[in-house]
């Protein structure tokens, strides 16, 4: 399977952004608003400037407290950005993502980001693949 396939399977809500300077409290307001895992931080909803995840302002709340959520979103993003296309395919990024211990990603089209994969969404993909693999052994097997 491929990115854009799994794109097509994802509910239309887009790719959620803050812009840059935005406080990290309001970030987090929004992931849990939104229930989602992290947001990119963009000026105009196409570029990315970084992401930040839950697990990046719950290690920032352990290590320094509750002052931290006064800082923006600039201090604590992961600046260097792992991306795909939509051309990728499903093992290509699961292995990104497993190696480089991170869980969103953003897809890119001509330089422009147009969506955002999990972790889970990837997941979701490939067992599905094994899955109907499974069925169609199945059935080569006991002769359909």
């Amino acid at each position: 399977m491929i990115v854009r396939e799994i794109l097509k399977s994802k509910e239309a809500e887009g790719v959620f952004t803050v812009a840059p300077g935005t406080r990290v409290e309001t970030a987090a307001a929004l992931l849990s608003e939104k229930r989602i895992g992290s947001v990119v931080i963009s000026a105009d909803g196409k570029s990315f400037a970084g992401i930040i995840s839950e697990r990046d302002i719950v290690r920032e709340l352990g290590k320094r407290g509750p002052s931290c959520l006064a800082e923006t979103v600039d201090e604590m993003m992961t600046k260097e950005l792992e991306t795909c296309e939509l051309s990728d395919t499903a093992e290509s990024v699961l292995e990104r993502m497993t190696l480089g211990r991170f869980r969103h990603m953003p897809v890119v089209e001509a330089g422009a980001m147009i969506g955002i994969i999990t972790i889970g969404d990837v997941v979701k993909a490939r067992l599905t693949e094994l899955s109907m693999e499974k069925d169609a052994l199945e059935g080569m097997i006991m002769g359909f």
